[in-house]
């Protein structure tokens, strides 16, 4: 399939022009071998509004008449995760690749059969997973792999205070229905640590967990701790709540702290992008990179659209394709049977 997309200029077609979007068409704006030649949202005012400022030649309001009437090499799914299933079904029948936004499904058994639908029908699919993608984390892999801290993984721990889902008005400026989601933190945001993780220590074989709501005026948890056991033999620490504030000047560009212990030293992920490096007996240094500052936390949409149509054109597998995105679901859902049972949980993929 690759030969159809090798070399070409890709002609890419966008369903969504909520919130997040805004980063999606920038990111595809910005590639000279991508043209995103319609968009389409219900809400038929958002869609003119994005494709003015993207310049964004068609424009719909339904997604199947945009499906018919051009020529497509991939659509990319901004929606909410109530409408992928239908969306994935019927894209797919028409042959084209597919990147679409997480969380997936609203269960796990939908978002297993909306993989095993694209897998079965040949359909090249990658979940937009970004957090990996963010430039701190792809140097931290780095490093790790050129062995700066060791060639043992000791410990990983990522702690967040989010800050943004305090008082009665919690999440209604960008996401509303944030407030309503029954499982939230974990479901929402802890699925980007989970895969974050993945990235940096390998599988996880083991999680514990307890979560809990602070905030009243929302359905779901809002904090949590998460403790796992990596195959590898490493642990992990999640410390999440987005009811308190962090003291970041913009808690939105890292979304937290992250440390690496190792058999050599330790890295630290600062929540300004900062990285730093602290060999066994010395003191700790800073390790000089550039993360960018342009889009959503260090342009990692950017990064993750980059990859797929890189991907996509060579014929390589995607980092986040759909069994890569299972295999973080079964972590999730282990942390909530934890937190449910209070032991520890096996993730069952």
């Amino acid at each position: 399939m690759n030969a159809n997309y090798e070399g070409k200029r890709l002609r890419g077609a966008v369903i969504g022009a909520g919130y997040f979007s805004q980063f999606h068409y920038d990111a595809w704006n910005r590639m000279d071998d991508v043209e995103i030649v319609a968009c389409c949202d219900v809400h038929i005012d958002k869609a003119h509004e994005v494709a003015k400022k993207y310049s964004v030649r068609s424009v719909h309001s339904d997604y199947r008449q945009m499906l018919d009437e051009h020529e497509l090499d991939f659509v990319d799914i901004i929606t909410r995760p109530d409408t992928h299933f239908r969306l994935v079904n019927e894209i797919s029948q028409c042959g084209h690749a597919i990147i679409c936004q997480k969380p997936l499904a609203p269960t796990v058994e939908e978002a297993r059969e909306l993989v095993a639908l694209t897998e079965e029908r040949g359909i090249r699919f990658m979940v937009h997973e970004n957090f990996r993608f963010q430039p701190w984390y792809r140097e931290m892999k780095r490093l790790m792999n050129d062995g700066v801290i060791g060639d043992r993984l000791h410990s990983l721990s990522f702690r967040n205070r989010a800050g943004d889902g305090h008082g009665p008005e919690a999440y209604l400026a960008r996401q509303p229905y944030f407030q309503t989601m029954e499982k939230f933190l974990i479901f929402e945001a802890g699925i980007h640590t989970i895969d974050t993780f993945r990235y940096l220590g390998g599988e996880i074989e083991q999680a514990w967990c307890w979560h809990r709501k602070l905030n009243p005026v929302i359905a779901g948890e809002d904090t949590a701790v998460g403790v796992f056991r990596f195959q590898v033999g490493a642990m992990g620490l999640y410390d999440a709540n987005r009811f308190n504030e962090s003291t970041s000047n913009n808690p939105r560009y890292t979304f937290g702290e992250v440390l690496l212990e190792g058999d050599g030293g330790s890295i630290r992920l600062y929540d300004d992008g900062r990285l730093t490096i602290q060999s066994l007996g010395e003191a700790e240094r800073d390790h000089v990179y550039s993360p960018s500052q342009h889009g959503f936390a260090g342009d990692c949409v950017f990064a993750t659209q980059r990859h797929f149509i890189d991907n996509l054109s060579s014929g390589k597998p995607f980092e986040t394709d759909g069994p890569s995105y299972l295999k973080s679901l079964a972590v999730q859902e282990a942390m909530y049977a934890s937190s449910e049972s209070g032991c520890w949980v096996f993730p069952q993929r």
